[in-house]
């Protein structure tokens, strides 16, 4: 919600979503930061990937990683709330229909302050159905230092203002 002064009186008023339409190719957007914790990142890995390098310094040491790290799928979920927060739940977003790649970079470590850098890549209008828009985005998750830990391309499905219309 923004506010607006009416008649003397600040009044919340409700932010338009974002629609297909809104997207433009080489549009990059940054979002975060969030916080990575080590109890979060030991949490994740004993409910959903109990190896030890996610779970035990000691053990992780002795792995490739080098010492604790996230797992690839609790990155990824971190991305997807990043998202989310950053424009998903105020757009007409209508889910995605898979994703093409993802690239783990960089370990995920305790105590890392991440962002989200989403690029559009293209927009196309779906042939089959004209209320739907398709956004193709590259989201890579940076660090502090602007280094990518991990990178995903996917497209998502995005309503249309003007369902048929030119884009």
């Amino acid at each position: 919600m923004t506010s607006s002064a009416l008649r003397g009186k600040s009044v919340a008023v409700p932010q338009q979503k974002l629609h297909w339409e809104d997207f433009e190719p080489g549009a990059v957007a940054v979002y975060g930061p969030r916080l990575v914790t080590r109890e979060e990142i030991v949490a994740f890995a004993a409910e959903f990937d109990p190896q030890p390098m996610h779970l035990d310094e000691t053990a992780a040491s002795a792995t490739l990683l080098g010492g604790l790290g996230a797992s690839g799928w609790h990155a990824c979920s971190l991305l997807m709330r990043l998202i989310a927060d950053g424009f998903v739940l105020n757009s007409s977003s209508m889910g995605a229909p898979g994703v093409d790649e993802v690239n783990w970079l960089k370990p995920l470590r305790p105590g890392a302050r991440i962002r989200l850098r989403a690029t559009v890549l293209e927009t196309r209008a779906s042939n089959s159905k004209p209320a739907v828009g398709l956004v193709k985005f590259k989201f890579e998750m940076i660090d502090e230092a602007d280094a990518v830990i991990m990178r995903q391309v996917n497209t998502l499905m995005m309503g249309r203002r003007a369902p048929g219309g030119t884009p």
